[in-house]
């Protein structure tokens, strides 16, 4: 399997398979294929369905395979921003913001990432329930806005905006604190209550835009009834 990122600020990637090969991917994803593309919808299972439900996913997921010759296939995000390919090894899962899976070969998995402390979810702006991504294979994911990538070392923390955490390795944790001092900082300093915070080791992966940070933004220039 080969694979291409296009498109600018509103990213598709065009998936090249062999003959037999295949690619799992969201419902609604594939923008655009050749001829030799056969697609499966699969469930997974009772478990599995809710598991993508509360995870932010469609309840099925379709299978792409390549028949009668070599398949291309073409995946659209559904936001603007990036998609980011990412190699999966066992040991090595990664856990992810909703809706952040768009697809994957065949040997990836999606379930459920709880975070263990509640109060991390509650305030943490990153939502109490994640997307783990194991198993061993290639995914591909959606980043809001632009990705910024950086490696901490055991110990080391980031403090991050609601929000705004994309990806972190299995390896690393996350907790969250109040944002600032005493009630102007809390009241006035237009940070939010609170702040994540990740500790390493392990890879992150920042996103200069989200979802709700854009929705609130337009909706600030909607006039008002």
């Amino acid at each position: 399997m080969e694979w291409e990122i296009k498109g600018g600020s509103m990213p598709a990637v065009e998936i090249y398979l062999e003959p037999g090969e295949a690619i799992d991917c969201e419902a609604g994803a594939m923008i655009w294929m050749n001829r030799n593309m056969f697609m499966q919808t699969k469930a997974g299972g009772v478990g599995k369905m809710f598991g993508r439900m509360f995870s932010g996913e469609s309840l099925f997921t379709n299978q792409y395979t390549a028949v009668d010759g070599h398949g291309m296939i073409t995946l659209g995000s559904c936001f603007p921003g990036n998609i980011m390919a990412v190699e999966i090894q066992p040991g090595r899962e990664l856990i992810c913001q909703k809706s952040a899976y768009l697809a994957s070969t065949p040997g990836v998995s999606m379930s459920v990432a709880f975070q263990k402390k509640i109060t991390g979810g509650f305030f943490g702006g990153e939502g109490f329930i994640m997307q783990k991504i194991s198993g061993q294979g290639i995914v591909f994911l959606e980043i809001d806005g632009s990705a910024i990538t950086y490696d901490l070392a055991p110990g080391e923390q980031m403090i991050i905006d609601t929000g705004h955490l994309a990806i972190m390795e299995g390896t690393c944790t996350m907790s969250v604190e109040r944002a600032g001092q005493g009630i102007k900082n809390l009241a006035f300093g237009g940070e939010g209550l609170f702040n994540t915070v990740v500790t390493g080791p392990g890879r992150i992966t920042l996103q200069t835009m989200p979802k709700s940070a854009l929705v609130a933004s337009l909706s600030s220039l909607m006039p008002k009834s």
